[in-house]
This record gives structure tokens, sequence and C-alpha cells, in this order.
């Protein structure tokens, strides 16, 4: 297990603690940014406040949670005592926990390959995507059908990803789309790259859900992809893929279900779906569905919008529960000899909550 380093941006005056190589945690109070003296002349314009940070230095798994009332509404007021947390069946110790809204980074994933009656109301629901995200997320957006494409890389401004998202509304053209005329589509990484070498150029994004050439969707691939685009980003961050689909997956796909899962575990990223199609296959919690799975495995949730009213809302309601997730930390123990996969269970101490955690991660995982 790598050594891993979190940031978590606080208020001003809390106190900062960090763990030394000897695995002692010191706590030193952080006094306020000093004000500039004001001149006789003329005032001096105060200097905006630097926020503190809470640094925290182990070999620590984290695990996001989200815990729901019988409503299904989020509960904000639980505390460290009211979690426990087991790793291969054993309780472990709590060594970390965080109960304050993340920035976000996401994915979001589109596809493009939907029924006609499906992409209607996908289409015409796109511009409340970005009402989801704050000044502090930063998102990027891929398309989909038998191969990812690369729409718009990382970026905070939500009203480029507003205009982007109308673009594709609209049918306008795409400058970033990733397909270059006359050129088969390929998995890419970021930025999209063919053969190795950097593509440009323009094309024209088709309307969604328009495919007549018969190409089969590959769900696993496209999860994939992201997950390689969210793999590195900042750590002290909600990294979360956000994928609109009917869940249609083709069995042949580059990437297993497996493999995707395995990175998805090992970079701490979170699936959470919006199906938009009523098939029970693809929204039960405990059924095959390819959604549904990802989800459930990764600590992500399943939302299920057969409306374009409802995809507005689910949209919001997505982010707001990667948002507000509580945040676990412990320190593996009585690793050795049991694989490199290690069950994870989240409990709860007050009844009648729901709880959702990512059921497993890997001790190492090749970089």
């Amino acid at each position: 297990m790598r050594k891993f380093v979190a940031i978590f941006a606080a208020a001003a005056l809390v106190p900062v603690c960090s763990v030394s190589s000897s695995g002692q945690s010191r706590i030193a109070s952080q006094a306020a940014v000093p004000q500039n003296a004001a001149s006789p002349q003329k005032p001096a314009a105060k200097p905006p406040q630097t926020p503190s940070k809470i640094i925290v230095r182990a070999e620590e798994v984290l695990v996001p949670v989200t815990v729901k009332d019988p409503n299904g509404n989020l509960v904000a007021d639980l505390q460290q005592d009211d979690f426990r947390i087991f790793q291969d069946n054993v309780e472990q110790p709590i060594r970390f926990f965080w109960n304050e809204p993340f920035p976000i980074s996401a994915v979001v994933i589109l596809d493009d390959d939907l029924p006609t009656k499906e992409s209607e109301k996908v289409q015409k629901s796109l511009d409340s995507i970005a009402a989801g995200f704050g000044t502090n997320d930063e998102v990027a957006l891929v398309r989909f059908d038998e191969y990812p494409k690369l729409v718009m890389d990382f970026s905070a401004n939500n009203d480029a990803l507003f205009a982007k998202l109308k673009q594709i509304r609209t049918n306008q053209k795409d400058a970033l789309d990733s397909r270059v005329p006359g050129t088969p589509p390929m998995v890419m990484t970021t930025p999209p790259r063919i053969n190795g070498q950097t593509l440009g150029g323009a094309a024209d994004i088709p309307l969604m859900g328009t495919n007549t050439n018969g190409v089969t969707k590959h769900v696993d691939d496209a999860i994939h992809y992201a997950a390689e685009m969210l793999r590195n980003r900042a750590r002290d961050r909600r990294k979360i893929i956000f994928l609109v689909s009917d869940g249609t997956n083709d069995r042949n796909n580059q990437w297993s279900f497996n493999n995707t899962l395995r990175l998805l575990l090992a970079s701490n990223i979170s699936v959470y779906a919006i199906a938009v199609n009523s098939s029970a296959d693809i929204l039960k919690l405990q059924g095959p569905g390819r959604l549904a799975q990802y989800a459930n495995s990764t600590g992500g949730d399943v939302f299920s919008a057969t409306k374009q009213i409802d995809l507005e809302r689910m949209y919001s309601a997505l982010t707001e529960e990667a948002r507000n997730q509580y945040t676990l930390a412990f320190e593996p123990s009585k690793t050795v000899g049991k694989g490199n996969y290690h069950t994870i269970e989240v409990r709860v101490e007050r009844p009648g909550l729901a709880v959702t955690a990512r059921q497993g991660y890997y001790a190492s995982f090749p970089r």
C-alpha cells in the first residue's frame, strides 16, 4: 500500500493535524492571517484570509459513505462514534473522519446511442446538468457508443460546461469532439490521440440516439476511459463518474467489468448512474444490470428517470449526494497472506438508516 496523502480545505482557525514518521499525531493551532495596518491617509485593503488545512499522512484506505433515512433523504448529523468499519469481517479503528462537503472532480458520460424516445428526453434536459456543479468543482464531458469520445477536458468553468451541453443539445459544431472525419474512432487517453499522435480539427456532433449503423455500445470501455481521466486528479477531491445511459452493454468490450472495477476501486472513484430506461434488470439495486453493478461496488448510486422533469431533478440530486458523503479512513491490518482484494463493510449504530459504501479495495494496483 503506497503512502496516502489527502489535503482537505477547512475554515480558518481550524487546527492542523498531521501524522509524523513515528506515527504520533501533533496538533498546532493556526493563527489568523494578520491584517495590514491602516494608513492615516488611506485605509489599507484587507487581504483575504487563507483557509487552514487538515493534512493527514498515513497508510490509510479512504471510504466515502452515504447515509439515508427510510424516505431516501441524506442524513447529515452523524459523528465518528456512529460508524463502525470492517475489513474482511474484522473491525478496524477509524483513523480519520470528515463530514464536510467536498469539491468534486467529475467525468460526465453521455450515452450516444439511446432509443429515440429516451434520446429526446436526455437531449432536452442536458442544460440542467451544469446546474449541479459549483465553482469549486471541475468537470469533463465524454460521449460514447462503441468508443468513448472526449468532448470537453476538465474545467472549473461552469459556463463553459453549460455552453458545451447546449451545443450538444442544439447539434452545433464542437471543435473539441474527438472524432476526425474519415478516421475510425479509437479508445483514447487525454488528450485524444490515435497511434500516439494528438488529434486536431473539428467535426459535427450528431444528434444523440440517431445511430443507424448497428454500432454496439461499450459501457465498460466508457467507464474505464473516464476512470483513467480521473485516477490522477487531486486527492482532496471527490472523484466521480456521472453516467447517463440505458445500461445496454455489448459483450465485446476491450476492458472487462473486473478490470474496470479494479481501476475504479484503486483510484477511489465512485460511479453514479442515471438510468433512462425502466427495465427492471437495469434499475434493480441487487440485480445484474451494469449500472447497478458499478454503482453498488464503488459506493455510488443508481437513479431512475423516465421523464424529462425527473432527469433534471436527478442531475442535482446526484451531485448533492456525491458532495455530501461522509469520509472515513482506516489503516489496513492483518492483510498479509490474504490476497490483494479486501472486502469493506460500513455499519451505522443508529437504527433504520441505509448505508452505501464501496464493497472493497485493492492493496496494490499497477500504475
